[in-house]
C-alpha cells in the first residue's frame, strides 16, 4: 500500500533521529573498514548535528571488525569465536568514531545494551542516559553488547534493525533511518529480478509487504530486509516514520532530512 510522496509529513522538521548503520556499510568485503564511506558518514552526522539535529547512531559492525583485525579468512562459526571478534572489533569501532568526530569537535559517547535489558526496567535508565547525553549534545553510539548477548551471535540472521527501533522508541525518536546495502524495499529481489521496482513509500505494512522481504545479505552482515520490515512494524506503530536507505552514499542524509527529497523506502507512522 502506497501513500503520495506529496502528503508525506516534511522529515525536516524531525529534531531526534535514529539512524542505524550495518556492518555492509561499514566494512569492505574483507572485513576491513570502508575508511572512505566511514569518514563521509561521520562527516555528515557531525554537520547535522551542528545544523541542530540530535542524532542517535547504531552501530553494526563490531564483529567484521573484529575479524579482520584478527586476521581471520571469514566469520566464525562458534559462538566464543563470535565473541571474541565483537570484543576486539567493539574497541577499534569505538576508536575510530571517536577520533573521527573529534575532528569535528562532536563528542560522542558508547552506549552497550541488549534487547532483553532494553524491554525490562533497564530499558528506563537507558533511555534516561541517552536524553542526557542528547541535552549535552553528546552522539550515543549504541550497539548490541554482543560480548554478553549471545543468542544473537547464535542466530544466523542477528541484527540491530531491531535494536534500532526499540532505542527510537526509548527516546521518542521523530525518525528511524536504516542505512544498508541496498536503496530500500523493492518488488522482488533486485539481484534476481532485472524488473524489480523501488517501492518509494509503504504507507501499511501488509502480508504483501512482508512476502518480498529477503534473507541475510552479505557475508559479514547480519541483517536481512525481513529483519528490517520488523523494525519498521515496531516503528510505525510506536509513532516514528523510518526510512530504509542505500549507504553508499551518506551524503543523502541532507537530501532527506534537510531538504525533504525522497530516499530509499520510506514507511509511514501510523
Amino acid at each position: 500500500m502506497e501513500a503520495s510522496q506529496t502528503a508525506l509529513r516534511p522529515l525536516s522538521g524531525c529534531s531526534r533521529i535514529v539512524v542505524k548503520v550495518g556492518t555492509s556499510t561499514l566494512t569492505h568485503p574483507t572485513g576491513k573498514m570502508n575508511l572512505r564511506r566511514f569518514h563521509n558518514l561521520v562527516r555528515v552526522l557531525a554537520d547535522l548535528s551542528n545544523a541542530g539535529k540530535q542524532i542517535i547512531l547504531v552501530s553494526s559492525g563490531a564483529v567484521g571488525l573484529g575479524v579482520g583485525q584478527l586476521g581471520l579468512r571469514e566469520r566464525p562459526t562458534d559462538t566464543p569465536s563470535k565473541q571474541a571478534c565483537a570484543a576486539v572489533g567493539q574497541c577499534e569501532l569505538m576508536y575510530l568514531y571517536d577520533r573521527q568526530f573529534g575532528n569535528y569537535s562532536v563528542n560522542v559517547a558508547q552506549v552497550l545494551v541488549t534487547k532483553a535489558i532494553l524491554n525490562s526496567n533497564g530499558g528506563v535508565n537507558a533511555g534516561n542516559c541517552m536524553e542526557k547525553l542528547l541535552e549535552m549534545g553528546v552522539i550515543p553510539i549504541v550497539n548490541e553488547n554482543d560480548t554478553v548477548a549471545i543468542d544473537e551471535l547464535e542466530l544466523e540472521i542477528g541484527e540491530n534493525d531491531s535494536l534500532a527501533a526499540i532505542v527510537a522508541g526509548l527516546v521518542h525518536a521523530d525518525a528511524l533511518i536504516l542505512m544498508s546495502d541496498i536503496e530500500g524495499l523493492y518488488s522482488a529481489d533486485p539481484h534476481k529480478d532485472a524488473n524489480a521496482e523501488l517501492i518509494p513509500v509503504v504507507a501499511e505494512i501488509t502480508p504483501a509487504i512482508e512476502a518480498v522481504a529477503g534473507g541475510a545479505g552479505t557475508p559479514n552482515a547480519r541483517g536481512g530486509m525481513a529483519t528490517k520490515i520488523n523494525a519498521a512494524k515496531m516503528a510505525t506503530e510506536a509513532g516514528i516514520d523510518m526510512v530504509i536507505m542505500n549507504g553508499e552514499r551518506p551524503e543523502r542524509l541532507y537530501d532527506l532530512l534537510l531538504n525533504d527529497m525522497p530516499v530509499g523506502t520510506r514507511f509511514i507512522a501510523k
